[in-house]
């Protein structure tokens, strides 16, 4: 066997008498890259901790460099060549990148004054490890998602790293900045230097991963190469439920369309678009950041004035001034962004359900009628299969896929006769994505009008019936998901060519 970097035997964590991690090994070899994957609460943050010696393991050892330990400090994880680069990438957004990257080192050799000529040398050498181009002075609060996540890695790799953990590190980038991070990794890899790569997007780990861990529920559900596996396993692995791969079968259309956007124009967005939206549809529309997508689906919620174009439901034309003239023509949005566009995290459970509605559970300006709306919310809460215990507790104590099924709610107790979802899978575990296709694809059956912006590509070619293609603020194609791969679909989004409107 291989010499491990690190090498996790027999872990078990209880937290208040449940059990977070249930006797999980795990083992990383020398430059490898190998993928920790599991849905939210398999214990794959958890087992992140004891490894970088924020929690204490209540069994087992961690062997670090050939050495057994039953517990680490943090710092001898560090000194020992972990580090972890979370989601969030812990750097500070109110100091510059030269700040980040030298202060570590200041503060361990205990120095008391500046010297802006050492943090500058400091901060050359940290970036010219990953030949990352960045001004040094700028402040990390103004770069891309991106950027910020080279300024993790290039603060990492100061520390001569021997493994670093990258969680969940592509949640925000594009698909160019994904293959970019890939270069990165790969070169990491060459280098010697180990990665965990923390993820449960399935098209990017097999891409990029040597060797799988799968835990559920505690436990490894299986540690397999990736010739071992497929997107079938890999489901069933994670969520203990086989999932078929179905594709979205059009059988409610209705004869008149619902929306109609005629010569569509946003100053800085979009222009000239042009679709028709007919009940019972579920239309993707794909594009990459920066394509007009996200502008588009909030002109057509009322958030952004169209200045160009017409805009039709029901026949009738409209102008949105604002998003409660959309709602007012049937129109839900569920946005990108969640937890700050989408819920108030610490109200409860029922009062973000139908807080879109809340004029339909009052009985005066002011004062709403309990019984009714608990009524409501337990009802959006059954037939979403949202996993409450209680309405009362707070939007901030669910999973990211039982947070987004309140979103859904909120809008579908509006009634809405087109719900619009910007990224409606975005950050949530697989189960969840799955059971939210399922909910979509019968809402269309009822004969709702949805519309589905996404650039998750198996996302849109399952679960649409059209797709349109936005480059540089036009529609560029329009797409049958029956006769077109992935693979076409994304050499598409990401070719030069725009094309023409079909």
């Amino acid at each position: 066997m291989a010499d491990s970097v690190i090498a996790v035997r027999g872990v078990t964590k209880s937290f208040s008498g449940v059990k977070a991690l249930k006797g999980v090994d795990l083992e990383i070899r020398p430059g490898e890259i190998h993928c920790l994957a599991g849905e939210n609460g398999s214990g794959k943050s958890t087992l992140i901790k004891v490894i970088s010696g924020v929690y204490t393991p209540d069994e087992g050892t961690i062997e670090l460099n050939g050495t057994a330990h039953s517990r680490l400090a943090p710092i001898d994880a560090i000194m020992g060549g972990v580090q972890v680069i979370y989601q969030d990438f812990s750097v500070f957004p109110n100091l510059s990148v030269m700040e980040n990257l030298a202060l570590n080192t200041e503060l361990a050799s205990k120095r008391k004054l500046v010297n802006w000529r050492r943090f500058r040398r400091i901060a050359e050498e940290a970036v010219a490890q990953i030949d990352f181009k960045v001004d040094l002075d700028a402040r990390v609060g103004t770069l891309s998602v991106a950027d910020r996540q080279l300024v993790a890695i290039s603060r990492a790799l100061m520390h001569d790293a021997k493994l670093i953990i990258m969680d969940e590190p592509t949640t925000a980038l594009t698909k160019k900045e994904v293959d970019a991070l890939f270069r990165i990794i790969l070169d990491l890899k060459a280098r010697g230097i180990s990665i965990l790569f923390v993820s449960h997007k399935l098209e990017e780990v097999f891409e990029i991963s040597e060797r799988f861990t799968i835990l559920r529920n505690g436990e490894v559900a299986a540690t397999c190469l990736p010739e071992e596996l497929d997107r079938r396993k890999f489901s069933y692995f994670m969520t203990g439920r086989e999932f078929e791969d179905g594709r979205f079968t059009l059988t409610n259309r209705s004869d008149e369309p619902v929306l109609e956007a005629t010569g569509l124009g946003l100053q800085g967005g979009f222009e000239d678009v042009t679709f028709a939206l007919h009940g019972g549809e579920i239309l993707g529309i794909t594009g990459l950041l920066g394509s007009g997508r996200t502008e588009l689906a909030l002109t057509l919620f009322g958030a952004f004035r169209a200045d160009a174009g017409e805009l039709r439901i029901k026949g009738r034309p409209v102008t949105f001034h604002g998003v409660r003239d959309a709602v007012d023509a049937g129109v839900g949005y569920v946005p990108e962004d969640r937890l700050t566009e989408g819920l108030f995290l610490e109200r409860s459970i029922g009062d973000n359900i139908v807080i879109a509605e809340i004029d339909n559970v009052a009985v005066s300006a002011g004062v709403y009628d309990d019984t009714r709306k608990r009524a409501e919310a337990d009802r959006w809460i059954s037939e979403l299969r949202i996993a409450a215990h209680d309405q009362d507790n707070a939007a901030s104590t669910l999973s990211g896929g039982n947070q987004q099924r309140i979103v859904l709610a909120k809008w579908l107790a509006t009634r809405p006769d087109i719900l619009i979802l910007n990224g409606p899978t975005v950050g949530v575990d697989i189960g969840s994505k799955h059971d939210i296709h399922q909910i979509l694809q019968q809402l269309a059956g009822e004969g709702i009008a949805v519309i589905v912006i996404s650039d998750d590509i198996p996302e849109v070619i399952q679960n649409c019936n059209r797709i349109l293609l936005l480059k540089a603020g036009r529609i560029v194609q329009e797409l049958d998901p029956a006769t077109t791969s992935e693979a076409q679909l994304a050499a598409l989004m990401t070719s030069d060519t725009t094309g023409g409107q079909q």
